[in-house]
Order: C-alpha cells, then structure tokens, then sequence
C-alpha cells in the first residue's frame, strides 16, 4: 500500500505535470470550459455581466481558496522556526569559516545535511497544495479560455478593460509583448486580493 504522507509530494508533483499536459489537449479544455459554463455562463448571459468583472470576481474566489489551501497544508510556524535557525547557522559558519576553526567547521557540516534535509522536505510539501490549488483552478481558466472574445473583437464594455497607460483594449488582445490583456488583469486582481486574504487571515507570518 501506498505511503501517502511519504510520497504524497511526489503523487501531487506528477498530478500537477499531468494538469499541465492537460491545457494542450483541446477537447479536455473545451469538455471543462463548456461543463463550467452551466454555472458561469448565465451571469454573462443572462445577468450581462461584463467579462473583466468575471475574471475579477473568480480570481478573487482562486486568491481566497489559494490562501486558505495554503494555511492549512503548509506549516508557516515550523517553516518560519526552520529559516530563522538556518539564518543563525548561516552566521556561526561564516564566523567559523573566518576565524580558521577547522573543528567548529566540522561539526558545523553534519547540522548544515540535516538542515538542508529539512528545507528539502518543506520544497516537497509545496507540491501537495500547488495541485490542490490547480485542480480547483484549472476548471475556471478552460472557462475563461472557452468564453474569452475572439482575437481581434474591438474593446467594448463585454469584450474590453480600460487599463492604465494602454487605454481600452479588448481582454483578447495583447497588453503589452506576448502577455494577454486578460491574463495581465487576472494576476492583478488575484495578486492583490490574495495579498489582503493572507494579511486577513495571517497566513506566512504577513
């Protein structure tokens, strides 16, 4: 039987691969984007709400359960105990290292492996809530992609964003480069909103 406390890292690790793989398969995405539209889509249809306040409202609802994944997979306390002790470490090292104390130094090697060991162990425990957190979102942006306006739709109150120093362009088209208006207001609204979710609620010691 399967150890899911021990390989559950690694399981979360390739499921997040497998999630990834699945936005190149088109007729998953449309398959999600169309099942989600019975929910989402009648609040564009028939309550005419714009688009850029949809991406608003679910990237608020993706930075809310994102944080509070985060609070209740991850230990910040223990995680937060580790860097302060790797921070004092890192002090009597360099200290050791200057004064020449071969012997400090040593001994100083066999808490660096188990120190390391501990910092390894919490980049494996990230895994578990980033494919949490895909498997909720994953759903949402097939959506998005699924009712997002045609390349070359003009901006308009249905299809655009007035954004600063770009004026209205259509969610669309490109912001600036290669990045997409709708992906650049996304982040914007799920960055912020996130950051006041996680000040809230003191997740990370913020």
């Amino acid at each position: 039987m399967v150890d899911l406390k021990k390989h559950g890292p690694t399981i979360a690790l390739l499921f997040t691969m497998l999630v990834f793989i699945s936005y190149s398969i088109e007729w998953i995405r449309v398959t999600v984007g169309h099942a989600m539209d019975v929910v989402l889509g009648p609040f564009i249809d028939t309550l005419g709400v714009p688009f850029f306040v949809m991406i608003l409202i679910l990237s608020s609802i993706t930075g809310l359960y994102s944080s509070l994944v985060q609070k209740y997979t991850i230990d910040y306390e223990k995680m937060q105990e580790t860097q302060a002790k790797m921070k004092v470490f890192q002090k009597e090292f360099r200290e050791a290292q200057l004064s020449g104390d071969e012997k400090r130094i040593k001994k100083l090697q066999g808490r660096q492996e188990r120190m390391m060991q501990d910092q390894l162990e919490f980049s494996r425990q990230q895994f578990t809530p980033m494919a949490i957190i895909l498997v909720l979102s994953v759903p949402i942006f097939f959506w998005l992609l699924l009712r997002l306006p045609e390349v070359g739709t003009p901006a308009a109150i249905g299809t655009g964003i007035v954004l600063p120093f770009l004026g209205a362009v259509s969610l669309s088209g490109f912001a600036f480069w290669i990045v997409p208006a709708w992906i650049l207001w996304y982040m914007i609204c799920s960055l912020t909103i996130s950051q006041v979710i996680r000040k809230a609620l003191n997740i990370g010691g913020l």
